[in-house]
């Protein structure tokens, strides 16, 4: 009895493994893949559309077409009105006139700068009732020289503090924003003098800046010559310089503020042209105040 249930049992033993395998082959038949054949079903396209957000139907939409097209017009508008305002005061078209150089007339220019009392003719040259270019004109103002001259000023004068070892970043900084300064306030006093004035001249503010920076020059000059030779030849120099830009200012200012007949050379007469001999001389004496004002404090 024993020995027959212990063979039925070994029997269920031995068939239990044949049944699994029986079963998890019916249910690999039966039961899903690993991977599902997508190749024949449709899916749903990916992206925004498939998101909810329509993107074409946004582009397509008339209200934001209409948007879009009013912030253009918009900005257009406001571009407009800036430049339109910025070239009353300064016209931006006109600055490449002003940097028409080349090295030849750089050279006759500040040789005219340093000794203007041989010069004869003061006139600027006109061609088709516009001034030629400053290159073909050395009467012709221009900008190249106040602006390469400001640079160079702001680095001597950082060598001449470095040399009295009183260099540092903010005393340049100090030292070139009020040069600056100094330079507009002088341009916008002299625009309300001529307005108070009622001087009608062809000078513009450009013109003014330029005048106003050839200053720049001689200020250069009375600084190297003060940090090579010393105080005294600082102050001969800067003087000598000082009078050579009031010459220049005086021979050149009067064919822009007074009238023809003083331009011809005839006596003044008249107080309105008066006014504008004082202003034209006051304009002329500001320049020596201001290179001293600029460059007693670098040298010691």
């Amino acid at each position: 009895m024993d020995y027959t249930a212990s063979q039925s049992g070994f029997r269920q033993r031995k068939l239990q493994p044949n049944m699994r395998l029986r079963n998890s082959s019916v249910d690999g038949s039966d039961g899903s893949q690993l991977f599902e054949d997508t190749s024949g079903t449709g899916n749903p396209p990916a992206g925004p559309q498939a998101a909810g957000f329509p993107a074409q139907s946004i582009l397509s939409d008339p209200m934001s077409n209409l948007a879009m097209a009013y912030g253009s017009s918009l900005a257009s508008q406001g571009r407009e009105m800036v430049d339109k305002n910025l070239d009353r005061f300064i016209p931006i078209s006109k600055l490449k006139y002003y940097f028409a150089v080349d090295t030849v007339y750089v050279g006759k220019k500040l040789g005219l700068l340093v000794f203007p009392y041989m010069h004869e003719n003061w006139e600027v040259s006109y061609q088709q009732d516009t001034p030629v270019a400053p290159r073909f004109d050395v009467n012709a103002p221009d900008l190249y020289i106040p602006t390469m001259g400001f640079i160079t000023y702001v680095l001597v004068a950082g060598l001449a503090l470095g040399t009295q070892n009183r260099f540092s970043p903010e005393l340049l900084g100090v030292q070139a924003s009020s040069a600056l300064v100094w330079l507009i306030m002088e341009v916008l006093a002299v625009l309300l003098s001529l307005y108070l004035v009622t001087v009608n001249t062809d000078l513009t503010t450009i013109d003014l800046l330029a005048f106003s920076g050839y200053k720049y020059v001689g200020m250069i000059v009375g600084i190297v010559a003060g940090l090579m030779f010393g105080k005294p030849a600082y102050y001969l120099s800067l003087l000598w310089c000082c009078a050579a830009i009031f010459v220049f200012m005086i021979r050149t200012l009067r064919l822009k503020l007074l009238s023809e007949a003083a331009a011809e050379g005839r006596l003044v007469r008249g107080a309105r042209n008066q006014l504008r001999m004082y202003l034209t001389m006051s304009i002329a004496a500001a320049q020596p105040i201001f290179m001293y004002w600029l460059t007693y404090h670098l040298i010691r």
